[in-house]
């Protein structure tokens, strides 16, 4: 099956996403699932992304969702998962990241370098994997794109956010080079595939809303916008979105 039959860029294709379980992940799924996509869904809890797989599929009936449980920690096991969903599928053109995490500390020098350790895997770690991993299938795919989504704060480093800053900046950096990768291989020609890094402040959903009614959640983002944001790199050229930070928030 692919997908829903709306003819837009994303029908049929095939889009791998990381960390899906959350509510970013969910607000994805669903909004790839609406545009036609055949999506393939990651996450390290099995039970939530089950119900987000499910959700996903309720949501948009004849939509393909699927979900693989990954260790985005083991570069052989991502490969595996690349390898085995361009075999299934026989193409894929994307992968989201969307794994997360957050660490912070009441000062600069109160900072527990454990929480670095913790982060440099989720946030680091999982987007060199999966970098490695979906490249050359994202290059075969002819409108590959990479995906990540990065915090403002790798921009403007606050004391208390320093290991969370620090990674997110290394992270960008490295799907900054990916896109250098891609830009090469396009040669003469303008790149067929895309590592484009979209940059918030911080996300907010109707959960958020419902806990605190009062916030104003100002400069956030919802998980709905940011979903339609990640549609939307598929809507323009390789040439335009590759090696681009994309601010859904001012920049600092």
């Amino acid at each position: 099956m692919n997908g829903n039959g709306n003819g837009g860029p994303l029908e049929g294709a095939v889009i791998a996403v990381a960390g899906a379980a959350g509510p970013a992940g969910r607000a994805t799924l669903m909004r790839l699932a609406d545009a036609g996509a055949i999506v393939v869904a990651s996450d390290a809890d099995p039970a939530r992304l089950a119900e987000a797989v499910d959700a996903a599929r309720y949501a948009h009936g004849g939509a393909t969702v699927i979900g693989d449980t990954v260790d985005l920690l083991d570069l052989a096991a991502t490969k595996d998962w690349a390898a085995k969903t361009e075999k299934e599928f026989g193409r894929v053109d994307g992968l989201v990241h969307l794994v997360g995490g957050w660490r912070g500390s009441a000062s600069f020098t109160e900072t527990d370098l454990k929480d670095w350790d913790f982060l440099e895997r989720l946030l680091i770690r999982t987007v060199q994997h999966t970098s490695i991993a979906f490249h050359d299938g994202l290059l075969r795919s002819g409108r590959g794109r990479f995906v990540l989504v990065s915090q403002a704060g790798a921009h403007k480093p606050v004391a208390t956010n320093a290991a969370y800053n620090a990674g997110k900046a290394a992270a960008e950096a490295w799907t900054l080079a990916m896109a250098d990768s891609f830009r090469k291989a396009g040669g003469e020609e303008a790149p067929d595939a895309a590592a484009a890094i979209l940059v918030i402040k911080a996300l907010v959903h109707d959960a958020m809303r419902e806990e605190r009614p009062n916030a104003k959640f100002a400069g956030f983002t919802d998980v709905k916008d940011l979903a339609d944001e990640i549609a939307a790199v598929w809507d323009r050229p390789a040439q335009e979105v590759n090696g681009q930070r994309l601010w859904l928030t001012p920049k600092p």
